[in-house]
């Protein structure tokens, strides 16, 4: 696969230096530490929002800091955690007495990594709270939500903890309001082409000319369905109805809506999907409260979409429409 890159080891440093650069002076490298970025000017006093993962997945982490996002991101290798000492070194640069707040994607490399850094924080006197998402319906069954995995979902966790850390909440409160967007958050996809990774030749899945999966995750973890492609109704169709039972989602609801588009994903198809998206959540008399499209959480060039909801009540509309922008969103807005 074709990539306009230098060396593939370098990837995510020369990621992380685009960006900077492209952004200076809004945002700051941490030391020498080219995988850590942090808001050139910290507020005071009140709680920091720290979000990171693997790379590969732009925008998502990288693109999501910003007023009312996140203060601090720290991304490891491609598809790899941040190790704990960047998590650590990303914690002490953001710290300004009220503690920080990790969300990231529940991955078990990140779960551990997070971990251990919060433990060497709370040695040295830094309070922590950790928010894993997992919004990913096909990677788990409902009894076991804690074991689902972490994709487009970030988007509507990290809006809605910026919003709380900015709006000067305590930690235990912060996290609260955390914890419950991630609760009514849910998505569920559907994969057409694979994505590579920089530098490997070989795919990280791979699928028939004419065939789908729906429910594959980001990394190409299997999904719960594969078969011919269908047409794009059938699939946004087929995708709501999962979404709907698992939560579950009823009438009267009021939800965010993303449509998420993989990588390769062309805003044609995003507008085709969400045009019947909204056609199908109306019919069922769920209420869109917003919706969005775009390659947020993406893997490589890796063709597909994926179906995100958050189920809104008054506390999550608040901090949802709380004033806030990043790079991701809007780049005209960072200037």
């Amino acid at each position: 696969m074709k990539k306009l890159i230098n060396d593939p080891k370098n990837v995510v440093q020369e990621l992380f230096t685009g960006f900077v650069a492209m952004h200076h002076p809004k945002y700051s490298f941490v030391g020498d530490a080219k995988n850590i970025v942090v808001k050139s000017e910290l507020p005071e006093d009140r709680v920091m929002l720290l979000i990171g993962g693997g790379s590969g997945h732009e925008p998502l982490f990288i693109e999501f800091i910003g007023e009312g996002f996140a203060d601090g991101v720290c991304q490891g290798n491609v598809f790899v955690a941040p190790s704990p000492d960047t998590i650590l070194t990303a914690t002490k640069a953001l710290d300004k007495g009220k503690g920080v707040l990790y969300v990231y994607g529940n991955y078990a490399g990140d779960n551990m990594n997070c971990d251990m850094a919060a433990e060497l924080a709370e040695m040295e006197g830094i309070q922590t709270a950790t928010v894993r998402v997992w919004d990913d319906v096909a990677s788990a069954p409902p009894d076991a939500v804690n074991e689902r995995r972490g994709i487009a979902g970030d988007l509507f966790v990290i809006k809605v903890a910026g919003a709380a850390c900015d709006s000067g909440l305590e930690l235990s409160e912060v996290h609260r309001i955390t914890a419950k967007a991630r609760d009514n958050t849910r998505t569920m996809g559907v994969a057409l082409a694979p994505g590579y990774i920089p530098g490997e030749t070989k795919a990280t899945f791979e699928l028939g000319p004419d065939e789908m999966e729906i429910g594959m995750g980001l990394h190409g973890e299997p999904g719960v369905r594969r078969g011919k492609l269908k047409p794009a109704d059938e699939v946004v169709d087929e995708i709501i109805d999962l979404l709907i039972a698992v939560l579950p989602f009823a009438a009267g609801d009021e939800v965010c809506l993303l449509v998420n588009g993989y990588g390769a994903t062309t805003r044609m198809e995003l507008l085709i999907c969400v045009g019947r998206a909204l056609e199908t959540l109306k019919e069922k008399g769920i209420k869109v409260y917003h919706s969005l499209i775009g390659n947020y959480a993406t893997c490589q060039e890796m063709a597909g979409v994926s179906l995100t909801m958050m189920r809104l009540d008054d506390e999550l509309k608040k901090y949802y429409d709380y004033p806030g922008t990043c790079p991701a969103l809007c780049q005209l807005c960072q200037r």
